[in-house]
């Protein structure tokens, strides 16, 4: 995924949530906005457009910020309800981001109120296509099953294929890709647990 910005479903939505909590984020760890863009590689203008709500950034941006502020994904989009018993996440309101190229699309499966130490996605990988991650936050773990058609899953170097049903455990706190070899679109769902050490905000 390019690091730019995306257009997700319920973009202006999402684009507010992250702008308050980057902000709130910010504020508690004393972190002027060059601070953040050294430690995250992410710019200091493209944090600026972040913060002030004006576009929504794509996965990976998130990742490098959740990374640097030591805290979730989902610790960046969460809701400012609170919890709640239950929770019904209906299909045409659940949050996805979506690449540049509309290639590779997530959809969370979880509600973004408070924090996580586990969360679940559903991955969506068109035919032949390819997604490269940066490392997680340390001690970050992916346990990922192929729902429909193929996938291989890269990780230290090693190319892990994967078919319907099968299921692949490894640690994320390194470089690791999905890419789908096939000439079909892939499915799969993806539970992604967090170190106990990381500070949720």
């Amino acid at each position: 995924m390019a690091d730019g910005m995306a257009s997700p479903m319920h973009g202006d939505d999402l684009a507010a949530r992250v702008a308050r909590r980057l902000a709130e984020l910010r504020r508690q760890r004393h972190l002027s906005l060059e601070a953040l863009a050294r430690s995250s590689g992410v710019s200091r203008a493209m944090l600026w457009q972040i913060e002030q709500g004006r576009s929504a950034p794509t996965l990976k941006v998130l990742d490098r910020i959740a990374a640097s502020l030591d805290v979730p994904v989902a610790d960046l989009l969460q809701d400012p309800g609170g919890h709640h018993a239950v929770a019904v996440l209906r299909a045409d309101r659940c949050k996805q981001l979506v690449s540049p190229d509309g290639a590779y699309v997530t959809r969370a499966l979880f509600p973004f109120n408070g924090s996580h130490s586990v969360e679940f996605y559903e991955i969506r990988l068109a035919a032949g296509a390819s997604e490269h991650a940066e490392a997680h936050a340390a001690g970050t773990v992916e346990n990922l099953v192929v729902g429909s058609g193929r996938m291989e899953i890269e990780v230290d170097g090693h190319r892990h294929a994967l078919g319907p049903g099968d299921a692949i455990h490894f640690r994320a706190d390194q470089a690791h890709a999905y890419h789908n070899p096939g000439d079909e679109p892939a499915v799969a769902y993806l539970v992604m647990a967090y170190a106990a050490e990381l500070n949720h905000g």
